[in-house]
């Protein structure tokens, strides 16, 4: 939805809100028809870790003693209240301003709706007791559609303005139940009694009070958003767009509108010299941090992106202790520091082995939130998959917990799936000392691959010598310039070229083949036959493989380095719009040659051949112990039976 179709909605009649939402905040009576009350039986079947038992007492006479799931009366002012002394707390307030706000927007937004669809007249026609049967139905399920959309853009709002006041704390509550579409009240009543059930049990403390309202916000949104894809009606809401001005939220349909949050970053960042050896890793993240820091906030949209030079996925492969680790700080470093700069929102999430749980969907859970964290498209996201071997489960392993397989799946959905979009706001790298145990499909989807194959020459171990001795010792340091190896383009021209020929064995039985039947690669047509012979060698070398292959020929034709001036003075391209960006990056844009595509063939292909020699020989060696077990156990069994 563009800004040109988005509509305001007036603070006018957003206030005038204000008394209903109040009331309903303050009590009302209700008497659940799909939700149960909160027992404690049902609390002890949450997943570890959620708290069971509230800290927050009633403090209003009469209710001292009674149940705190109070299946019958709502009183949710009361509820957040309770446990404090006297005062009501800034936490506290925070969340009882946000919940009526809330109420007040979605309350607004159902007139709206009833003022642009036939809802309006068709319940002013029924309270003055004329309305048709013929137009029964119709009404019945416009109120469904007002309930559904008053429900969502509650929820939408509540998450939208409790982001800011978030911590670390993140609270899971279950789905939601208590979805009621008889009419917009009866709706929003249903969902405040869950939300009083929630904050009673799960609400234990006050860092936990704004983590659970939120975590109760995202799983309504999910649910109504559900709904309403079968839904009828529903063309008023989910055809424009509203910007609530005061709050800077805007309202589009059944889709969320997220806080600018970036996240605090408590890492030790490296600098690019301090990335010893991995040439082209190093160089490819450099640019790749670049490449994030175009996007466009208003278009939210990356030229990159558009015009197909863009790293949405990439894989960095290597030994134990070759600088993995340290890579990621470098990027994470700089894209920190260029993100202060232009003010951008910077967010970094890393999702590892403990995230995988033992409930059943808990691990999906976790993976899908950690993508969606990071393809916010209102902050700049980095997100990295430390050892995403034992992360993510191979299918048809039976050593990998279900767990790792559901995080498989919603991997192989998030980084190119159906309804993959990529804005060119946020990348993921995935990280591994042994790729080959990664499952097939998902390693194929790492658009990009980084060797970080650690210091390979003389120069690069005196170079990592001295930098990790540090400067407390007087030892010279030689005849060496130091870190001059470390020049990164004539490294990196140096480590293209290399790539002319292939370099595993596999690889260049095939290459020396097709050269010798068809002599140089210098057209499309033989570079094609040279492609369906690696296809015919490995059969795993599918059209994935080669769109990966054409991404990274086209980020090469980008192969020029954003200045330097232009992320420390925003106001040269950072805050250019984003059409003279585009213009700008076109300008820099180089041809793409015969020499580029045979290098990003070969590095593609000698990947996946060092993947597969891998994985076979592993394969083999193990076989090759459980036949020497067995011998050994047959030969002591028979010693043993003489």
């Amino acid at each position: 939805m563009s800004t040109r179709d988005t509509m305001e909605l007036k603070e006018d009649a957003i206030r005038a809100q204000y008394d209903a939402a109040l009331a309903l905040l303050t009590g009302f009576d209700h008497a659940p028809r799909l939700g149960k009350a909160m027992t404690p039986d049902r609390v002890e079947e949450r997943s570890p870790g959620l708290g069971s038992r509230p800290r927050f007492r009633s403090t209003t006479p009469g209710l001292v003693t009674r149940p705190t799931t109070r299946p019958g009366g709502v009183r949710l002012v009361e509820r957040v209240e309770s446990g404090s002394d006297g005062l009501v707390s800034p936490a506290q307030a925070s969340v009882l301003h946000a919940l009526r706000r809330a109420v007040a927007i979605s309350l607004a937004m159902g007139e709206t709706f009833a003022a642009q669809s036939p809802l309006g007249e068709l319940k002013k026609a029924n309270l003055e007791g004329r309305l048709p049967d013929l137009k029964r139905a119709e009404f019945t399920e416009l109120l469904a559609a007002e309930a559904l959309l008053v429900l969502y853009t509650f929820a939408n709002a509540t998450a939208f303005l409790l982001a800011p006041h978030l911590g670390s704390t993140t609270v899971e509550v279950g789905t939601v139940d208590e979805i009621l579409t008889d009419n917009a009240p009866l709706a929003l009543q249903g969902v405040l009694w869950e939300l009083d059930q929630d904050i009673a049990t799960f609400a234990t403390d006050e860092p936990r009070l704004a983590a659970t309202v939120a975590g109760f916000a995202e799983a309504l949104m999910e649910k109504v958003a559900l709904r309403a894809q079968t839904a009828a009606r529903l063309e008023a809401f989910t055809g424009a767009s509203w910007k609530v001005e005061a709050d800077g939220l805007t309202i589009a349909g059944f889709k969320p509108a997220r806080a600018t949050k970036g996240s605090a970053i408590t890492m030790q960042f490296k600098k690019p010299h301090e990335v010893v050896g991995n040439h082209i890793a190093k160089y490819q993240s450099l640019r790749l941090a670049k490449m994030l820091m175009a996007y466009d906030f208003d278009r939210k949209l990356n030229p990159f992106a558009e015009l197909g030079g863009f790293i949405f996925t990439f894989m960095g492969d290597g030994k134990p202790g070759t600088g993995k680790t340290t890579l990621i700080q470098m990027m994470a470093g700089l894209l920190n520091d260029y993100c202060t700069v232009a003010g951008y929102p910077f967010r970094y999430q890393n999702f590892s082995i403990d995230q995988i749980d033992s409930y059943q969907g808990k691990s999906g859970q976790n993976a899908k939130a950690f993508i969606d964290t990071v393809l916010d498209p209102s902050v700049i996201g980095f997100g990295t998959i430390d050892d995403i071997d034992q992360v993510a489960g191979k299918r048809g392993d039976r050593q990998s917990s279900a767990g790792q397989q559901e995080v498989t799946a919603v991997f192989m959905q998030a980084f190119a799936g159906a309804g993959t979009v990529v804005r060119g706001n946020c990348t993921f790298g995935m990280f591994s000392n042994y790729p080959e145990n990664v499952d097939d499909a998902l390693r194929q989807r790492a658009g990009a691959r980084f060797l970080v194959d650690g210091p390979q020459t003389q120069d690069d171990y005196i170079d990592i010598l001295s930098l990790l001795l540090g400067k407390n010792h007087a030892i010279p340091v030689g005849d060496h310039d130091l870190f001059a190896a470390q020049e990164i383009k004539k490294a990196v021209s140096a480590s293209f070229a290399g790539h002319a020929h292939p370099h595993e064995d596999g690889l260049l039985r095939v290459w020396e083949k097709v050269a010798t039947d068809i002599g140089p690669l210098d057209t499309i047509a033989k570079i094609g036959r040279y492609l369906k012979a690696i296809q015919q060698a490995d059969p795993r070398f599918t059209g994935r493989a080669i769109k990966n292959i054409t991404d990274a020929v086209k980020v090469r034709a980008m192969d020029f380095e954003l200045p330097d001036a232009w992320m420390e003075t925003p106001d040269l391209f950072l805050f250019k719009p984003y059409d003279d960006k585009l213009a700008m990056i076109r300008d820099l844009m180089t041809p793409i040659t015969v020499d580029m595509v045979i290098q990003e063939v070969n590095r593609y292909a000698d990947s996946e051949f060092r993947y597969a020699d891998k994985s076979d020989e592993v394969a083999i060696e193990a076989m090759v112990r459980d036949y020497q077990r067995t011998e050994e156990a047959k030969r002591r069994y028979l010693e043993g039976k003489g």
